[in-house]
This record gives structure tokens, C-alpha cells and sequence, in this order.
């Protein structure tokens, strides 16, 4: 089954903290960036991934300062709050393969080996941005798949298919995180156009090109710059 999936237009209340947590293999640490955010007048939580301690699953990331796409005009236009993009499978609903939401974001780049402080980046360039949108008043989108517990919050801001872990296999049911297409995360923070910037990852250790349900086709590869877009019908 689809998970819920869709994006958040807020805006920050907090600035964000660093905090860590187990890993499904248990072999590794993963660092996320908490903030509050005002969704519509709501309290909700967001943990955005920057990175982990394991250097065998670190992430591959893309930061862009000129971010600029049609997708912009589309996201200006939505409601406050949460925006249900379930099922979608088209923009604004994100997918780093089948869209050509990267095709001028520049190369993928390898996160540094976590540490517990918030010097690797990206973490540290991420910060920077997320404290500079509180402090000016920008709207925030953030794309990924809402808390299943613990409150309202968004998670899963990150590349959300082809993971090859049994753990992650899109088998048809309804468990949380498991792979799918059309629902990739990411976080895009609007200036004041044409002054947005993008914040896109994945795991090093997904692979591509993916199937319908978002797991990885027999042939397959570490994602690379060629990838991004490959995948667009027609």
C-alpha cells in the first residue's frame, strides 16, 4: 500500500537541534534536524535526515542556493498546511527519477561521517538555512511521509525507493517506510523569488533504476548525476 506522503507549507519556530537515533541495522547511528513548525496555525515536529556514523550508508546529497523550476509556480499557489499528495504521480508530488525536478541542481555530493556535532555537512550548511528561514519569515515546504505516532510531524525527507534491505521492500502492505515511487522527500525554502533553495538526499547505499513500487530492478546501480530524470515516461 501507498503511504501517506505529501508536504508541509510552514514556516520555522524553532531553530533546529541536532538529535540522534538508532539505525534498523542496529550497526549505525542517524542524525536528523528537529524544528517546530507552524503548519497552518499547528505544532508539528520535522526530522530531517543530514547523515549517519557509518561510512558504509552515508548520504549523497544536493544543496542549491538558485533553485529554480516550474514546480516553484505550482507550490506558491498551495494552501497553507499539509498538502496530501498520496497516490500522486506527477509534480509537485517529488521523484528524483521519474521528473526532471534535478536536471539544474548540480552533481550529487557524499555527506561527511557524523560525530555527534554539527560540523559535517551537510549539516552545518543545513542549520545555517533552516535558523536564516526562522529568522526571516520564509516559507517553508518540506516533502516526505507524516508521523505514524508521536504527535503531528514529517519524516522520511529523503530519496524513498530503492532500497535493497528487506526491511525497506515494498511488498504490498501497509508497514512504514518501505519503498515507493512518487513519494521522495526533500526541502525547498522560498526567499522571495527567484531566491529559493533546495536541500535533496539519499542514501548511499539505494540503488536505481527502481520498478512501479519503487524497488530496484535486477540490473541495477548506485544513483549518479546520469540518473536523475532517466526514468521520465516517453
Amino acid at each position: 500500500m501507498t503511504l501517506k506522503y505529501g508536504f508541509v507549507k510552514c514556516t520555522l519556530k524553532t531553530d533546529p537541534k541536532l538529535q540522534s537515533s538508532g539505525g534498523h541495522n542496529g550497526d549505525e547511528t542517524q542524525y536528523h534536524l528537529h524544528s517546530t513548525l507552524d503548519v497552518d496555525g499547528e505544532d508539528w515536529d520535522t526530522a530531517i535526515n543530514v547523515g549517519t556514523d557509518d561510512s558504509d550508508d552515508l548520504l549523497k546529497y544536493i544543496f542549491v542556493f538558485d533553485f529554480h523550476h516550474d514546480v516553484i509556480q505550482t507550490l506558491s499557489t498551495t494552501p497553507a498546511g499539509f498538502n496530501d499528495l498520496t497516490g500522486t504521480s506527477a509534480l509537485p508530488a517529488l521523484d528524483f527519477l521519474r521528473s526532471d525536478l534535478l536536471k539544474e541542481t548540480g552533481p550529487w555530493r557524499d555527506s561527511g561521517i557524523m560525530d555527534g556535532s554539527d560540523t559535517p555537512e551537510p549539516v552545518a550548511s543545513l542549520k545555517r538555512l533552516s535558523t536564516k528561514a526562522r529568522a526571516s519569515g520564509a516559507t517553508v515546504y518540506i516533502f516526505g511521509r507524516t508521523y505514524t505516532h508521536g504527535g503531528n510531524g514529517i519524516h522520511d525527507i529523503h530519496m524513498n525507493q530503492g532500497s535493497n534491505s528487506n526491511h525497506f521492500w515494498n511488498k504490498g502492505d501497509d508497514h512504514n517506510d518501505h519503498n515507493d515511487i512518487w513519494q521522495d522527500g526533500g526541502v525547498l525554502v522560498d526567499f522571495g523569488t527567484p531566491k529559493w533553495a533546495a536541500y535533496f538526499t539519499a542514501f548511499t547505499q539505494q540503488v536505481v533504476p527502481t520498478d512501479d513500487s519503487g524497488n530496484p530492478v535486477q540490473q541495477h546501480h548506485p544513483i549518479q548525476d546520469s540518473d536523475n530524470g532517466s526514468m521520465i515516461a516517453g
